[in-house]
């Protein structure tokens, strides 16, 4: 499978998400530079505690926040969600390439967010000098 050769499809922002969730992240976005953007993707998270929408916009918040632990929370809620999706193991020390390789051509954008997911776990682990954790992911994927 390569991973740089296709055509993006099922995009997770391009997804529908429960009625209002769009609303409250676009809320979040308008409120941030007063410091009010927490509670609407708060909001927005228990309607919808699946919806990478959320989960995406919740990690940037914190992580431009400083709050690295939530952020990194945010990211792990992500991972898991999308691991789902495709199928690859509940451990992500458990995937091998060929998880990658035999991974449906219909599922390739997700397999993309799932590693760039994984490495922003790996970078967040970093910050918060888990590096035991960091290392593994960097040397591994």
């Amino acid at each position: 499978m390569d991973l740089l050769n296709f055509e993006a499809q099922g995009l997770y922002f391009e997804e529908p998400d429960v009625v209002g969730v769009k609303e409250m992240i676009a809320n979040a976005s308008e409120n941030y530079a007063t410091g009010n953007a927490e509670l609407p993707l708060l909001k927005a998270y228990f309607l919808a505690p699946e919806s990478l929408n959320v989960l995406i916009a919740l990690n940037r918040l914190f992580y431009y926040q400083h709050r690295l632990e939530d952020a990194l929370n945010a990211t792990l809620k992500a991972l898991a969600v999308i691991r789902t999706l495709i199928g690859f193991p509940e451990d992500w020390r458990d995937l091998q390439l060929s998880h990658i390789n035999n991974a449906p051509a219909h599922s390739l954008t997700q397999v993309r967010l799932y590693l760039f997911t994984l490495k922003a776990i790996g970078f967040l682990n970093m910050r918060l000098e888990y590096l035991d954790i960091s290392q593994c992911i960097f040397e591994n994927w």
